[in-house]
């Protein structure tokens, strides 16, 4: 009798085991059915995929562009790209890693044209009409305390922040914020970036370094 209970405990950790499995198994099937969905070019699917991501990836590009508008205008083109690419996807990165990158790859097009634009029109730092001075839109910490000095305290430390944050350079920036906001492992920030997965450490370790100089400077 002694033998019993081994066995049985054995039985329900194999169960335990199959379980999960099987959840996730369950996932990548209807995952890989969706896609196909995509692919087939049904109205039905594409409308959910804008429904479940486009938050993620306007929080992304307002944290990129730190311009309310311009993320939302980047947001409609990311998913007009993504509509017209999505019979192509072959599915070697997960959809929000696609469409990550395809955003990023809109935000940098649109800083380009901006570089551009500048250097014909010659626009001044000064000019209050000039949105690309704008600070960062975006609440990095939480600001929902009842005391309001500690308030005061979050938004000024979060404004160094922010400051600190946009004055990295766009790989870094890009970096850090995959990172330490949106929370990719190395490997998709890696895929989102078309990086290799040192380039991507090393840089958010030079990020996160030139971040902690600026925000002590700022002191």
């Amino acid at each position: 009798m002694s033998f019993g209970e081994p066995i049985a405990l054995r039985g329900h950790a194999e169960l335990d085991e199959v379980a999960p499995a099987t959840a996730v198994e369950a996932r990548a099937a209807a995952e890989a059915q969706f896609i196909e969905r995509l692919r087939a070019g049904e109205a039905a699917a594409f409308n959910r995929l804008v429904e479940d991501r486009s938050g993620e990836v306007y929080a992304l590009l307002y944290r990129l562009t730190e311009d309310q508008e311009e993320a939302r205008d980047l947001t409609q083109e990311t998913f007009l790209r993504a509509f017209q690419a999505i019979a192509h996807f072959r599915g070697e990165a997960d959809l929000r890693t696609w469409l990550y990158r395809i955003a990023i790859n809109q935000a940098r097009n649109r800083w380009r044209w901006w570089r551009r634009r500048r250097r014909e029109q010659t626009v001044s730092l000064d000019d209050s009409d000039n949105h690309m001075a704008q600070p960062l839109g975006l609440r990095l910490c939480d600001t929902s305390q009842a005391d309001p000095e500690q308030t005061t305290l979050a938004r000024e430390r979060e404004t160094r922040l922010r400051m600190a944050l946009r004055s990295l350079g766009t790989s870094y920036r890009e970096a850090v914020i995959l990172r330490d906001i949106e929370g990719l492992s190395y490997e998709e920030i890696a895929a989102t970036l078309e990086i290799s997965v040192g380039t991507v450490k090393s840089r958010i370790a030079r990020g996160r370094m030139e971040l902690r100089r600026k925000l002590e400077s700022s002191l």
